[in-house]
């Protein structure tokens, strides 16, 4: 008789198991942004491949150069890095010079990530903290660009839309001229690389939600709010329905609000994360200018996720309001009265 000794594993409760893997789950990411990457290499050709590369490249190497500097070992493993580099191009139009591709990732992974410990550490969205700092160092490209302009490389002519963006002539009123919405649905070529297709886009969301990477929640919210709100502001379905096709709504929505390190934990948390981002952006575009409205709403609500999460948390198994405990206390200290023969 052989007795098969048990393999026991001791760890504290609670006990969950998981194939995934922070490396299959980039893995899945960067499937799911292949379908707008792809129609952005279509519509722009080698000029979105270039700065693709740069980015993703840039990225790599700034992850290695800061764990290298903090004496920390490499972690490309989890593919993070490549995420991140993928969507700060996106993030972009094709045109856009190599060297404001190299600081906006430089910029989200040495600072918004890896200077506050890594991944899992990071507060803000490294992609659109990366894209913000480049907003804000603008004066400074003046300088830059004059230095660099002779090493920007030629790709060729690129068929693209050299007038304002859909959202800038729907607020300065000139709507004969829009893109129609079909165009802005399967493709158009303006504005950023991630803005070429919301069909694409909306696949690739579609499939992080098969996957479980990401739930409906801040999705729906913030997309159901924008309309909205849109509908309301603008007095039109059509136009309702465009403020959610047009910029950077949907590629926030799905991929960037989404990050499940700078998101809330709880679904009514997340609810409340998505309408918060709707109204923020919504009344950007309204009030102000109608441009980067996604970006600043999404990193502005990133700093109240640990408020989210304490005040939506749940409550522990077993545990007890004070309210609760308050009533049950003088019950069972009150003695028992028994009859009297």
């Amino acid at each position: 008789m052989v007795d098969h000794e048990l393999q026991l594993t001791v760890t504290p409760s609670p006990h969950l198991r998981s194939p995934a893997t922070v490396s299959h789950a980039m893995r899945d990411v960067i499937i799911a942004l292949a379908p707008v990457t792809i129609v952005s290499i279509v519509l722009f050709k080698w000029s979105a491949v270039f700065l693709i590369f740069v980015c993703m490249a840039t990225a790599v190497l700034t992850e290695l150069l800061f764990r290298k500097v903090m004496k920390k070992p490499p972690s490309l493993r989890d593919g993070s890095a490549l995420v991140t580099g993928l969507l700060v191009a996106l993030l972009f139009g094709a045109g856009t010079a190599w060297w404001t591709g190299i600081l906006a990732t430089f910029i989200g992974i040495g600072l918004a990530k890896e200077l506050v410990g890594g991944l899992g550490w990071n507060r803000f969205n490294p992609a659109l903290f990366g894209r913000f700092a480049v907003i804000m160092l603008v004066p400074v490209f003046n300088y830059v660009t004059v230095t660099f302009a002779p090493l920007r490389p030629f790709f060729g002519s690129m068929d693209v839309v050299t007038q304002a963006t859909p959202l800038a002539l729907l607020k300065q009123g000139v709507i004969d001229q829009m893109p129609s919405l079909g165009r802005l649905f399967l493709a158009h070529p303006g504005g950023s690389l991630s803005e070429t297709s919301a069909l694409a886009v909306l696949i690739g969301g579609a499939y992080l939600l098969y996957k479980k990477h990401i739930s409906w929640h801040i999705p729906v919210a913030i997309i159901g709010t924008t309309f909205l709100y849109g509908l309301i502001a603008e007095g039109s379905f059509y136009l309702g329905l465009y403020h959610v096709l047009a910029g950077g709504v949907l590629i926030g929505a799905l991929f960037m609000a989404t990050d499940w390190v700078t998101s809330p934990i709880t679904p009514q948390g997340k609810l409340i994360f998505g309408v918060c981002i709707g109204l923020l952006l919504m009344t950007f575009r309204v009030a102000l200018a109608p441009t980067e409205g996604m970006a600043f709403s999404i990193l502005i609500m990133n700093a109240f996720v640990p408020l989210i999460d304490r005040l939506t948390k749940r409550p522990k198994f077993g545990e007890v309001k004070a309210k609760a405990k308050e009533r049950i206390a003088p019950a069972a200290a009150k003695p028992a009265v028994g009859k009297s023969n």
